[in-house]
């Protein structure tokens, strides 16, 4: 059994994570985030110890450790901009990392983590959850087969309804989530290279606070893609059964289904690091590159 803190206890996200840590056969031992909204915690881990300020959370984890106990993991579900810090604070205090994506916001700040993953001898590890999706490694799988020189035209479509809270938020603030494409493409985009190859070319088309589009070429792979929180853009049919979200892949013209599967990705994620056979930093490199130039580009 392994000890496990959290950083982020209070956010979406927060809980997919104190399930798997707990679905994996683990312990948390001690959560932090500065809103105290976090009765999750009783589904999962009541008896975990709880701080909604940092430093007697950092103080807390400081006495423990000296009195014996072992943190071995921390995991980061805080606001995409902290990233970086709460990373950096986790090889610190001699643990291994797990963060969601995006891991960081800037690929200069993934090569500095690598300099201290080496110097700490401790692992960074990242969410990349579709790239344990059984369709999408069906069609990694497909592609790997087929023919070398290809190159697929595919269209991407995510469109994911959030309300008028977004833009207050965190969320909203592109110097704190780095803009719609890092927020909710983050992961689709590394999943296109992961299949298709490396990124050659991107152009952008919309950029607004809600909506992003543009077109990015990989090796083997043409992709208009298309990005949005705003219900309106939602097609008609889907507003009329009153969804919220939208998404769509297709390759040449075919639909690949990969809308359901996702509930228990977080925990697959998980069971893989564990057994060594996560993501890393270098993998996470190329994503954070892609998301990186689309927010700096007109």
């Amino acid at each position: 059994m392994k000890n496990f803190i959290l950083i982020g206890a209070a956010g979406y996200i927060a809980p997919r994570h104190m399930k798997a840590i707990k679905e994996t056969g683990n312990n948390l031992i001690a959560a932090y985030d500065p809103y105290d909204g976090v009765g999750i915690m009783d589904s999962h881990f009541p008896q975990a110890h709880f701080f909604t300020e940092f430093e007697r959370f950092d103080r807390h984890i400081e006495k423990i450790k000296r009195a014996g106990t072992k943190i071995d993991y921390v995991s980061i579900c805080s606001p995409n901009y902290l990233h970086d810090s709460h990373i950096r604070y986790g090889l610190r205090i001699g643990a291994d990392v797990i963060c969601e994506k995006p891991l960081v916001l800037n690929p200069w700040n993934v090569d500095a983590l690598i300099e201290l993953e080496e110097e700490y001898t401790n692992k960074v590890h990242t969410i990349l959850q579709l790239r344990h999706h059984q369709a999408i490694l069906d069609l990694k799988d497909k592609i790997d087969k087929g023919p070398a020189d290809k190159v697929y035209d595919i269209d991407l479509t995510y469109i994911t309804s959030r309300g008028n809270w977004y833009y207050t938020s965190w969320k909203g603030n592109e110097d704190k989530s780095g803009g719609i494409a890092s927020n909710i493409g983050v992961h689709f985009f590394d999943m296109l290279q992961w299949i298709f190859g490396p990124m050659i070319r991107s152009s952008v088309d919309i950029k607004t606070i809600d909506t992003n589009s543009g077109v990015l070429n990989f090796k083997q792979a043409n992709v208009n893609w298309y990005l949005s929180i705003n219900a309106e853009n939602l097609p008609q049919e889907v507003r009329e059964k009153g969804q919220p979200t939208f998404r769509a892949l297709t390759i040449e013209g075919e639909e690949i289904e990969f809308s359901k599967g996702f509930t228990d990705l977080h925990t697959v994620s998980y069971q893989k690091i564990l057994n060594g056979e996560g993501y890393g930093l270098s993998d996470a490199k190329s994503s954070i590159e892609i998301v990186s130039q689309i927010r700096n580009q007109k």
